[in-house]
């Protein structure tokens, strides 16, 4: 099941794998950019903080009232002035956790479509050693939760990207639930301030020289959820974004 660094794995983790213990939990910081999500933010941080109590959020320029919901549920809220972007509210969270002594990082969506129970899964192989970043797939164990049958051909689109030009071979690569060690979260430096970090993320981890898996995890897709994600147009941008940024670097 694990592989090495410069290959990942389509096999899932084993049904009720156990529950991470009181000191991992303490370790663990769970990162979560958030933009224009006052209206369930914190109900997302709560839903959270039941049993990952370090819960960072990153309200990036929000016009509404995210910031305030951070910092009425979350012990720790932070905030750009300005709207930069997933990719570098991301950045700004797993920095801010490292310096607080994370021993184990988790990237969670503010939309409510991360399902609080699937941190454990991801959690398991780095706790075990097995692997020191896991990315969470949609496509593996059950199926995601009310997903449209157009996001589905647009995330799978995006794995025959991803395999085209980064050479990697995964079942699901714009995925934001993802988990890693100290040591992966420090081989991770997002410079793609907005979505196309996804596909930035992918190849950092590949070229990192450290073992990643993937990891099956539940999204269950809302109303509100949809109403905020990716069109077709968006998943153009995206990819320009990304191979532009591939070429400058």
């Amino acid at each position: 099941m694990i592989r090495s660094a410069n290959t990942t794995t389509s096999q899932p983790t084993p049904a009720g794998a156990p529950l991470v213990d009181d000191a991992v939990r303490d370790g663990t910081f769970i990162v979560i950019a958030a933009y224009n999500e006052g209206q369930v933010l914190a109900d997302v941080i709560r839903g959270v903080s039941e049993r990952f109590p370090n819960v960072v959020v990153v309200d990036d320029g929000s016009s509404d009232d995210t910031y305030t919901a951070a910092r009425s549920a979350a012990p720790y809220a932070l905030r750009h002035m300005i709207n930069r972007g997933q990719g570098a509210a991301l950045q700004t969270g797993i920095t801010f956790a490292l310096h607080h002594g994370a021993q184990y990082i988790v990237t969670f969506d503010a939309d409510g479509q991360h399902q609080p129970s699937s941190i454990d899964a991801l959690l398991a192989p780095l706790v075990a050693g097995e692997a020191e970043i896991t990315l969470g797939s949609r496509f593996l164990g059950e199926d995601a939760v009310n997903m449209p049958r157009m996001r589905s051909w647009l995330l799978r689109g995006g794995v025959l990207f991803t395999r085209v030009f980064s050479g990697v071979a995964l079942t699901d690569t714009h995925n934001g639930f993802r988990a890693f060690s100290r040591r992966g979260a420090e081989k991770i430096n997002i410079t793609l301030d907005r979505m196309a970090h996804a596909s930035e993320i992918i190849d950092q981890v590949h070229h990192s020289g450290l073992p990643y898996r993937e990891v099956p995890v539940q999204i269950h897709y809302t109303e509100w959820s949809m109403h905020k994600g990716q069109s077709t147009r968006g998943a153009a941008r995206i990819a320009f974004e990304y191979l532009l940024g591939k070429i400058m670097r």
